[in-house]
């Protein structure tokens, strides 16, 4: 009789931040990511101060500026997951960052509204095909139990630029002008395509796979379009049968909604309800950096052994909590607690959403579950940025922070109801 254990012990411990970048690929990938989302940060932050304080844009023609650069990635995210699934990875990668330097050297000659829009939104079809193939890169290159550190990793730099990049783009373009940063951000794509360029990148596995397609769907295929649209359907009927990975893809759309919602609203909060100043908006905006940040750190050293959906359904409840703290105090202090909980909380739902679809996605269709996941995301974010001046017109701020806070439970009870019978079966 076989005594062999099959104990949990064979599972391999999962890998810290500094183990995983000492795998060659993932270390330029993350050296990559820090040279363009640096400079990405700053031309956008440059563009958007150029326009508010030089050209005397309003409110509406500066939100305009992050749906143009948000809208051709939630519009075009599902079928540039198609392309991304046949192309060539490393060639995929090299020829959207030097698409991307091209692009930026346009912000030069943009001297309106629509110039800008117009090069933003270049921009971003362009990275509607990085993204994807970033990831899949990354499945490739790092072992599955080193998937939450790889990813922390990578929205770390992303969370970081954010915080670092308003302070230097101002600090550039009131010393050298807006220009400055445009000649920085298409650099720092030449620097990524370089970094990409120098490492060897296959895929898990290079063929689309058929073993994925049934013999009807084999004996259907054809070309052009309607071979497109075949292919998208298998990534979304992918999704849409996965019953934890679609729960934990609504759940981060839903977390970005609320962001979406509260980002242009906090100032209002500041300026109505706390009567606070510039610097109190300033201080309160930067928690939800901070928090981010310490959520992804504290989830890579306490967070390894949790499970990932139980890190999704915390950080829901997490934002909510914050959300319900800004509704019902209205005060300084609660506010500053309120966005470090709600940011800390968002990296509960960033990492394991990221590391699931890394996990249950099948390498051939990484490219389009993480379009769709992608497309999805940023639909929440413009969704959420399109709602909360409507909303809180008719509402009040901290009306829409309740509704939000509403919401989120909701997608809890959800995801309990039609999740968790799911995962016991798979168990099973």
């Amino acid at each position: 009789m076989s005594t062999t254990p099959t104990t949990p012990a064979a599972i391999p411990e999962p890998l810290s931040m500094g183990a995983v970048l000492r795998i060659p690929v993932m270390r330029r990938l993350w050296y990559a990511q820090i040279v363009s989302n640096f400079g990405d940060f700053l031309a956008l932050f440059a563009v958007i101060g150029y326009l508010t304080f030089s050209a005397h844009a309003n409110p509406q023609q500066i939100t305009g500026v992050q749906i143009a650069y948000q809208l051709p990635i939630a519009v075009l995210g599902i079928l540039a997951g198609v392309f991304v699934d046949r192309w060539p990875l490393k060639p995929t990668m090299i020829a959207s960052d030097l698409s991307r330097g091209l692009l930026c050297l346009l912000l030069l000659l943009a001297h309106n509204i629509w110039g800008f829009y117009a090069v933003l939104a270049a921009i971003s079809v362009v990275s509607s095909f990085f993204g994807p193939a970033q990831g899949v890169a990354i499945r490739s290159a790092v072992p599955l139990h080193g998937l939450r550190a790889a990813n922390a990793l990578m929205q770390q730099v992303m969370f970081l630029a954010r915080i670092a990049g308003p302070a230097v783009a101002a600090f550039l373009v009131s010393t050298f002008g807006a220009t400055s940063c445009y000649w920085a951000d298409a650099a720092s794509f030449l620097a990524s395509a370089c970094l990409i360029a120098s490492v060897a990148l296959s895929r898990p596995e290079e063929k689309i796979a058929t073993a994925v397609l049934g013999p009807a769907d084999k004996a259907a295929e054809v070309k052009g379009v309607a071979l497109v649209w075949a292919d998208m359907r298998q990534g979304i009927d992918f999704i849409v049968h996965h019953a934890a990975l679609l729960f934990v893809i609504l759940a981060m759309a839903s977390g970005m909604f609320v962001l979406g919602c509260f980002g242009p609203l906090i100032a209002v909060y500041v300026r109505d309800i706390l009567h606070g100043s510039t610097k109190v908006f300033g201080a309160a905006s930067a928690m939800i950096g901070v928090g981010i940040l310490a959520g992804i750190n504290t989830l890579n050293v306490f967070g390894k052994k949790i499970k990932n959906t139980v890190l999704v359904y915390a950080g829901l409840g997490g934002i909510a909590a914050g959300l319900v703290l800004l509704t019902v105090v209205g005060q300084v202090w609660s506010t500053i607690v309120g966005n470090l909980v709600i940011g800390f909380s968002v990296a509960g739902i960033i990492i394991p959403t990221q590391v699931m679809i890394q996990q249950e996605t099948p390498p051939a269709l990484m490219g389009r579950v993480g379009s769709t996941v992608m497309s999805t995301v940023f639909t929440g974010q413009i969704l959420g940025l399109v709602a909360s001046g409507l909303l809180a017109q008719y509402l009040g701020v901290r009306q829409v922070f309740g509704i939000c806070a509403g919401m989120l439970v909701v997608l809890i009870v959800i995801g309990k109801l039609f999740m968790e019978p799911k995962s016991e079966a798979a168990t099973a």
